[in-house]
């Protein structure tokens, strides 16, 4: 009979919560813990490097829902995965990140590769555990519920070697129930909350990724179309209603172009009710967007308010699908928008149309026009990822994924390969600036290895062009911001995918084609000018 080793409790658990995939960089400290995840049936995928793994795992887990897993080995392995990790503390993505440890009698007077791995992960994680073989099954169900419970994000546990091959019990353990969603309790003070929203005649509504991640999307819809209330969101939030419904004005946050619309209807505003928003994805011009002194402002959340970016009349922590749903029992529609907020989505529109001949609006617009509305498309940080966000109209929640807490480069592609792996059938498109996708190019040989068929497109201008933009706007010489080209199609090929470079609008239509009907992935290099997000967002 083989025995139950506290790997193996680990890998069940893990397997339990929803988990089929594990992804990483093994080293001899977590061979067995590789074997463990196997036997379970969490297949591992290796990477080119530990940061991308944490983000093909978010990927899969947009798509699954599971905590996405991380395995990474003692010391340079652990410290790779530090950015995605961050990552997923301010994105809300619940991660299992395993590492390897040396035992601790061994680090007392082995000094090779051996740091103190909790204290880093400790200060970026919900949690950190060293990991036992007695409390093994308790670990694991923690580490488990502590990253799904609101607010959702990365725990780590830490694994010595002689730990993962120790022994271990397989008691079935007290595990605890998720946390659900829960309306507020009645209270004079939400009793106040619930007339103003009844006595509201211009409500808006800024909703953001604590409503994505509590599904409240039907709750938002209800409590938009019952109020006739605008809907702005960031851009975690895009997608929770269909942006091409009447009452959505799409992302806010990064682009001061839009904003100096959207941030002038939230002034105007009697009533704003803020559900699941988290500032964090906003720049500084929404600060004190809100103003409880003029305004009632309902601030619906997870967690207590403790970021200040802006204070709320009524706080209120809780679901925020049920919170919406009290909020606006028996409201009736408001009358005092008129035409505003048609004419938002006008203006906005306007604001954001692409170039009449090629540019990267083109490039976005043709994408979205020849892409089905079922497409995923994840963006890197940069110029690209603000007009995009603006001009990608999302129909579903988690249609756009990106880094908007951190703004991290280098995500676009990872995110883009988890995707495709978790559902092969859905079509996926990433759009990477050139320097960020040269940041993972690596992990084309993950895509073709596991067989995945998404479409990358990269925004050619050999310039940090959003780095370079704030360079001219200060008056600063040119420095540091430009480099050599790449020739990308030729690295795509190399890689076992196919590439293509274009530069007008037949062209990528054409390469879309193709790149829908192909059988692994396609890379498509759009060659745009240096300068063409001047004046853009």
């Amino acid at each position: 009979m083989t025995q139950t080793r506290a790997a193996d409790i680990l890998a069940r658990r893990l397997y339990d919560a929803g988990c089929r995939h594990v992804f990483g960089m093994p080293g001899g400290e977590v061979l067995t813990l590789l074997d463990a995840f196997e036997a379970a049936g969490l297949g591992f995928t290796l990477v080119r490097h530990e940061n991308a793994g944490g983000f093909i795992a978010e990927g899969v887990h947009h798509v699954d829902g599971a905590p996405a897993v991380l395995l990474a080995t003692v010391g340079p392995g652990a410290l790779n995965a530090i950015n995605v990790v961050e990552n997923a503390r301010q994105d809300r993505v619940p991660m299992i990140v395993v590492t390897g440890a040396i035992d601790a009698d061994e680090a007392e007077r082995y000094t090779h590769q051996v740091l103190d791995q909790r204290a880093v992960f400790g200060a970026i994680c919900k949690a950190s555990f060293t990991f036992s073989a007695g409390a093994a099954e308790v670990i694991a169900d923690k580490a488990v519920r502590i990253a799904t419970d609101p607010r959702p994000g990365p725990v780590h546990i830490d694994v010595p070697v002689s730990v993962a091959d120790a022994p271990a019990e397989a008691r079935p353990a007290l595990r605890r129930r998720p946390a659900l969603p829960v309306a507020p309790a009645p209270s004079a003070e939400f009793e106040a909350a619930r007339q103003a929203v009844a006595e509201a005649k211009r409500p808006l509504i800024v909703a953001g990724v604590d409503a994505v991640n509590e599904g409240a999307g039907d709750a938002i819809l209800r409590a938009v179309e019952a109020l006739g209330a605008p809907l702005v969101t960031s851009y975690k939030g895009k997608g929770l209603i269909p942006e091409t419904h009447e009452l959505s004005l799409g992302g806010a946050g990064l682009s001061p172009k839009a904003d100096k619309h959207l941030l002038r209807l939230v002034a105007d505003a009697d009533v704003v009710i803020l559900a699941g928003y988290d500032p964090i994805e906003m720049r500084t011009g929404w600060q004190d967007a809100v103003d409880p002194g003029s305004q009632s402002v309902i601030d619906i959340s997870a967690a207590p308010n403790l970021h200040y970016m802006h204070q709320g009349s009524v706080n209120v922590i809780g679901g925020v699908g049920p919170s919406l749903d009290a909020l606006t029992e028996g409201a009736g529609r408001a009358s005092g928008w008129g035409d505003r907020i048609a004419e938002t989505r006008a203006a906005l529109s306007q604001a954001f149309a692409p170039e009449p001949d090629w540019g990267p609006g083109v490039v976005i617009e043709t994408c979205r026009q020849v892409l089905p509305e079922t497409t995923r498309a994840t963006a890197d940080s940069g110029a690209h990822r603000i007009l995009l966000s603006q001009m990608w109209t999302t129909y579903a929640p988690r249609g756009l994924v990106q880094s908007s807490g951190l703004c991290t480069m280098g995500c676009a592609v990872p995110l883009a390969i988890g995707l495709s792996l978790a559902a092969p059938d859905v079509p996926v498109v990433s759009f990477s600036g050139d320097a960020g996708f040269l940041m993972v190019a690596g992990e084309l040989a993950t895509a073709a290895e596991l067989g995945v068929r998404p479409i990358f497109v990269v925004f050619v201008d050999r310039s940090l062009a959003l780095i370079e933009m704030k360079q001219r706007q200060r008056q600063l010489p040119n420095a540091g911001v430009d480099f050599a080209g790449t020739d990308f199609p030729g690295l795509a090929r190399a890689m076992g995918g196919q590439g293509v470079q274009v530069s007008s609008r037949d062209g990528l239509e054409a390469a879309l084609a193709e790149a829908l009907k192909a059988d692994t992935f396609t890379l498509i290099a759009a060659e745009i000018d240096r300068r063409a997000y001047d004046g853009r967002i």
